[in-house]
């Protein structure tokens, strides 16, 4: 199948600059756990604590890309979670959760690059998928089960059938990642002042830790779309 990402002229208007990384992988098995990957996952949390640990959560809060985050969710009045999550692991010595391979490997991506992503079954994603941004009419229900309407301005995707992420409110349950997943697609949102180079590295990354437990899986689709503007920070 030739995967198409139709991007409305809304969202290209209201974020110059933005970009949008979308990874298909075929044959990506999804263990509870991989040696392989359990190693590598160690060898981040070091990594992470060796960058941040001496400047603590400003050293964090100065990162370029986290600033970027930043700034989108202050629109809404949130606070960027990975910022949260990169704080327990490289500043408190929190262990990077313990998940299955498919949600492990994008969580150790977003971890390193600090780049939001979300993973789906790519089997339950009904084609077409469009980038557009919320009217705040829209709604879906989340992966925790609760309907959620989407906040109006924030950027999501959807497929044929509905809603499958938003920024603010991350993933949907409808295409959310079980045990039997063999086929996954990962979309990485980058608000502006990041660029294309950042979240294109991001996703190569994501196939990286993947193929850690899933050596057989195949990319099916990888590909970035900008919107016209600043190109914004390099990748890491």
């Amino acid at each position: 199948m030739e995967w198409i990402l139709n991007i409305s002229e809304a969202w290209r208007e209201a974020y110059p600059g933005a970009a949008v990384g979308v990874l298909a992988l075929r044959d990506a098995t999804n263990p509870a756990g991989h040696e392989g990957l359990a190693g590598r996952k160690a060898e981040l949390e070091q990594e992470l604590r060796e960058r941040f640990g001496g400047g603590g959560r400003a050293a964090i809060k100065a990162d370029p890309i986290i600033q970027a985050y930043s700034r989108y969710y202050k629109r809404f009045r949130k606070t960027y979670h990975v910022l949260l999550q990169l704080e327990s692991v490289a500043i408190k010595g929190k262990p990077i959760p313990n998940v299955a391979a498919l949600v492990a490997a994008m969580f150790m991506a977003e971890l390193k690059h600090g780049l939001l992503t979300a993973v789906h079954d790519l089997d339950e994603v009904a084609p077409p998928i469009r980038l557009d941004v919320a009217a705040g009419s829209e709604s879906f229900v989340r992966i925790n089960g609760q309907e959620q309407r989407l906040k109006q301005g924030d950027m999501y995707i959807a497929d044929a059938q509905g809603i499958l992420s938003s920024v603010i409110y991350g993933p949907d349950k409808r295409t959310r990642i079980t045990p039997e997943t063999r086929h996954a697609l990962f979309t990485t949102y980058a608000p502006p002042g990041i660029g294309e180079t950042a979240v294109r590295q991001h996703m190569q990354d994501i196939q990286g830790f993947v193929v850690l437990s899933a050596p057989e899986a195949v990319v099916d689709w990888m590909e970035v779309y900008h919107a016209a503007g600043e190109s914004g920070a390099a990748a890491r």
